[in-house]
């Protein structure tokens, strides 16, 4: 029953609940029932498609003002040529390239998750920030590291 991986989700509830992170707190809850009941077949097909179905549900949430009537097609269109809008044009494409970064780190690191929970809580309880999910957060780092490995290459 206490085992690592118990334990560990178990800290992650704790810390979610603390920090008021409803999000973090029902992901260790849902897989520690998993775990407890035996439904651990599951976690195989939740590592290889929860991403997936997260973001699914994430751009869902996105688009529901257009399934509503509530964003203009010609507001839309209208929006590309100003500056916030370009702003946004490049920031979702420098995003989406962070996070496929991210992931690929996560994948090679996957030790990193817990850190990047946690900082995620930090910035949840510090700055009133809104967990978006460790996916971001991994192509924040990702871009970090590659800001001071260039910089230390330029120092030597």
């Amino acid at each position: 029953m206490f085992t690592t991986e118990n334990i560990g989700l178990i800290i992650l509830l704790l810390l979610g609940l603390v920090a008021r992170s409803n999000l973090v707190a029902a992901a260790a809850t849902i897989l520690l029932m998993l775990r407890f009941t035996r439904l651990t077949f599951l976690l195989p097909i939740l590592e290889r498609r929860g991403v997936e179905v997260g973001l699914l549900f994430l751009t869902l949430a996105m688009l529901v003002p257009f399934a509503l009537g509530k964003v203009n097609l010609r507001e839309v269109g209208k929006s590309f040529f100003t500056l916030p809008g370009i702003l946004a044009l490049v920031g979702g494409a420098v995003a989406t390239h962070l996070n496929g970064r991210g992931l690929h780190m996560l994948n090679d690191h996957s030790h990193l998750m817990i850190a990047l929970i946690v900082g995620s809580i930090i910035g949840i309880v510090v700055w009133g920030g809104i967990p978006v999910g460790p996916l971001m957060a991994a192509g924040v780092t990702y871009l970090m590291l590659e800001c001071i490995s260039f910089v230390t290459h330029l120092l030597k």
